[in-house]
């Protein structure tokens, strides 16, 4: 028997028009060097109707073309995130930190015939411009320095003439659910990048899935602060979903430091905000040192990578900022899981669950599969490879020979993502990982998680950050290096932290080998960059001590 029910696709055209007028009072501030400028989502709706009639009309943006965008996280560019999938062409959003030869080749790679940048940003745009083989035109988003752009063969544009006196309502064409809406290419750490094509149909179920209250919670009573950038896997979802739900939503645009985001933190008081955890560190030192007004979150989101407990206890006891994990990744669209832990517990048994990385939703299945490819249980001990499915979840990367997608044995197996992470999970379904598949550190035949070490080392009162990689050794096949950024002034030597550690793990995971650097290299979406440090040490540029 077949059902009775309409069958209706998933657009992000619904989530446009849902936002800009149900909630067409909600707002989005984009913060200034003089405070935030302001714009409704009715303002909002009308300029990507705007946006997309100069895209076809002035730019000759037709079918699936890619319309990519080189830009902070602003007004302008939430109004490219709706107009363009909505128009039926593809958004493509590129990572402004990515080396330049990156940078060029993942234009190249995707064909894109426009580009949207901000002023400040044209310098790394221009550098690759020589190299651009498909981009037709250049739209200019704010002030900046135009002529960098002298002499260039696309042609270029300013945003604001170019949407000028259009009409403030578009034909939005009736769009296949499964057709692509969003292109977004993985950072790259080894190899080319990859690109995942995300679905209208997976952004809509997406966007339902962070606004649950088993994920994010948002609704029209928050305001929603990404400092995660809209570069980096469609901000975590969260433009679109604050769309559809009507949650305002504050723009930090370049504004990333410490100070400026404490400043708009107190002065704009947004309820939910996201970003990797070295944010988070660099704005606990900052308000430790000037203290701020948190009081208006009511929750914070740390994903990207493992947050030390310290971290989250340090913004709890002293801010009163409640700080949930969230697992992840490009390929996952990204939301995986939330750790949200189950209810009438004391509070260290909440603690408990909040370390771990999440309990899964119903729309994603996870698995753990061991070395030899065996399945293994959810018991909360043994561990495996995390591979995960759902329908926002990739099953192919964008553009692989012949013109195919590509499916990569050591990326997807029988319909399943391999994510390269290893870890737990319980029986109630909480993902608890260990380690990155490459970052595990496999010492006399035993495994030894880098993220334990890391975490117990950042919870030392003279440590800022810490990252533990495994080199080479002749006994133990690999051994933890443990390098360490301390705080101004701080005393701690490598005998004390030792013993520091060693009151915590089992002492043969206790690192022989020390050293104390500048800072931690971080990848291009602010992760710790382990393999830069494995590399320094291969190289001899590092004054490691051995114990």
């Amino acid at each position: 028997m077949l059902s009775t029910m309409q069958d209706v696709s998933l657009t992000v055209t619904r989530i446009l028009q849902h936002g800009s007028t149900v909630h067409a009072g909600a707002e989005v501030a984009t913060w200034t060097e003089s405070g935030p400028r302001r714009r409704t989502f009715g303002e909002v709706g009308t300029r990507s109707a705007q946006l997309a009639h100069a895209l076809r009309d002035d730019l000759g943006v037709t079918g699936d073309h890619r319309v990519a965008t080189l830009m902070w996280n602003n007004a302008e560019h939430l109004e490219a995130y709706l107009a363009v999938p909505s128009m039926g062409a593809v958004l493509h959003t590129l990572n402004l930190r990515l080396p330049s030869a990156q940078l060029a080749w993942i234009v190249n790679h995707a064909a894109d015939h426009v580009i949207l940048v901000n002023g400040t940003i044209l310098p790394i745009l221009a550098a690759v411009l020589p190299q651009l083989d498909s981009v037709e035109h250049i739209v200019v988003v704010g002030p900046g320095d135009r002529s960098v752009l002298e002499g260039c063969r696309p042609r270029v544009h300013d945003y604001e003439e170019l949407i000028e006196g259009r009409p403030t309502s578009y034909p939005w064409p009736d769009i296949d659910e499964r057709t692509a809406g969003a292109l977004c290419y993985t950072s790259g750490t080894t190899g080319d990048p990859k690109g995942v094509a995300y679905s209208h149909r997976s952004i809509y179920l997406h966007s339902m899935q962070v606004n649950s209250a088993e994920s994010f919670g948002l609704s029209w009573q928050d305001k929603v602060l990404p400092v995660v950038p809209m570069f980096h896997v469609d901000a975590w979802g969260l433009p679109h979903a604050a769309f559809m739900a009507g949650a305002s939503l504050l723009m930090p645009d370049r504004f990333l430091q410490p100070g400026p985001l404490a400043e708009m933190i107190e002065a704009e008081r947004p309820t939910i905000a996201g970003a990797v955890p070295t944010i988070w560190n660099g704005l606990l030192a900052e308000i430790d040192a000037k203290p701020r007004d948190m009081t208006s979150f009511k929750r914070v989101i740390v994903g990207g990578s493992a947050c030390p407990p310290s971290l989250m206890r340090a913004f709890e006891e002293r801010h009163g900022v409640r700080i949930i994990h969230a697992w992840g990744m490009t390929e996952t669209s990204p939301l995986g899981c939330v750790a949200h832990p189950p209810s009438g517990l004391d509070v260290e048994t909440e603690w408990e669950y909040r370390q771990t990385q999440g309990r899964f939703p119903a729309s994603v299945q996870a698995r753990l599969v061991g070395p030899g490819g065996e399945v293994m249980p959810h018991d909360g001990q043994a561990a495996g490879e995390l591979e995960v499915r759902g329908p926002w979840i990739a099953a192919a990367y964008y553009g692989g020979a012949g013109g195919e997608h590509d499916q990569p044995e050591d990326k997807f197996r029988d319909g399943w993502l391999r994510t390269g992470d290893v870890g737990t999970i319980s029986p109630d379904g909480y993902l608890t990982l260990t380690d990155r598949a490459k970052d595990v550190i496999k010492s006399g035949g035993e495994w030894i998680s880098s993220v334990e070490l890391e975490n117990h080392l950042m919870a030392h009162p003279d440590i800022v950050e810490a990252a533990v990689v495994a080199v080479p050794d002749d006994r133990w096949d690999e051994r933890p290096l443990a390098t360490v950024v301390l705080k101004e002034g701080a005393t701690a030597d490598f005998t004390a932290l030792r013993a520091f550690l060693a009151e915590r793990v089992a002492a043969w995971q206790v690192p022989e080998r020390w050293t104390i650097i500048e800072s931690v290299p971080k990848t291009s979406v602010g992760k710790f960059d382990k393999k830069v440090i494995r590399k320094q040490y291969a190289d001899g540029a590092l004054d490691v001590t051995k114990l």
